[in-house]
């Protein structure tokens, strides 16, 4: 089991120089990865401020070493897959090859997508995350693309250079389970990032629930090779009797997450003081 701790990208932690020194502290503290939000205004009415999250992870990269750093979770259908396949492959040269991209199909949809004209049918979106991940898969191969798909274009283009991470940066897919289809989806890549709807952001989810979980997508696996399960909650440093269990079930990360309702889901201090206190001890 290893341990990430998890930031939004706004409020606090919308400034590159404080979530670079989040980064710090974490590795300092011991813990194996920092990830952040990918929004560009979650619930526009709230009016927040915002960093993009691949500068957040940039300043991050150059305050730390060690651990591993990457978004939970990048809406690919949001992005331009050649202009997201190079900022990738640049913090991963950047950082010596510590990135991890999560991807989904982002949320909210009416307010990430609508307000901006972009296509708001969750099929559209899942249709434009496939062949966005194909693309990224691609790109990062150091090969020159060709595609002409249902979404994309490309015509004889070779992205350089390529990631340092062969053959290429870990991709994580995220999606609500009991839900089939996402986890299908996760069962092509190199690992899953659950949401229960048992279970809100921040509060751990049913053992018996991941044990499923991790029974159905290994039965969709094709092949061997690494595969991690990223679970995770609001947890104190002896917690040993909530994650132990997860951990036996088949979860390989432990995510620690503010509650999605809590006051303190962007305050550096409260999210400061439990980083300090260091991961679970299992």
């Amino acid at each position: 089991m290893r341990f990430s701790v998890n930031i939004p990208n706004f409020g606090d932690f919308g400034d590159a120089r404080t979530v670079a020194s989040v980064a710090k502290a974490a590795e300092d503290a011991g813990w194996d990865a920092l990830f952040v939000w990918d929004h560009v205004v979650h619930v526009k009415t709230l009016g927040r401020s915002f960093g993009d999250p691949w500068m957040l992870l940039t300043a991050a990269a150059l305050a730390t070493t060690r651990i591993k750093l990457g978004t939970l979770v990048t809406p690919v259908a949001r992005r331009r897959p050649h202009q997201l396949a190079r900022q990738v492959s640049t913090l991963d040269n950047l950082s010596g090859g510590r990135v991890i991209i999560g991807t989904g199909l982002g949320a909210p949809i009416e307010d990430e997508y609508g307000s901006f004209g972009e296509p708001t049918d969750p099929v559209v979106i899942a249709e434009l995350l496939d062949e966005g991940l194909d693309l990224l898969d691609r790109y990062w191969s150091g090969e020159q693309v060709s595609h002409e798909g249902k979404h994309h274009i490309v015509r004889d283009v070779t992205l350089l250079p390529t990631p340092v991470q062969r053959p290429r940066v870990p991709v994580w897919v995220a999606g609500y389970w009991p839900n089939r289809k996402p986890m299908r989806r996760a069962a092509r890549w190199d690992g899953v990032v659950p949401l229960f709807k048992s279970a809100n952001h921040g509060t751990p989810p049913p053992v018996h629930e991941v044990r499923d979980l991790v029974d159905y997508v290994s039965s969709h696996r094709d092949g061997g090779g690494p595969f991690d399960v990223v679970v995770g909650g609001s947890s104190t440093r002896d917690a040993a009797d909530v994650i132990g269990p997860l951990a036996d079930a088949g979860a390989t990360w432990w995510d620690e997450r503010m509650p999605i309702n809590s006051a303190d889901l962007d305050k550096l201090t409260p999210i400061m003081r439990r980083i300090e206190q260091g991961p679970p001890a299992l």
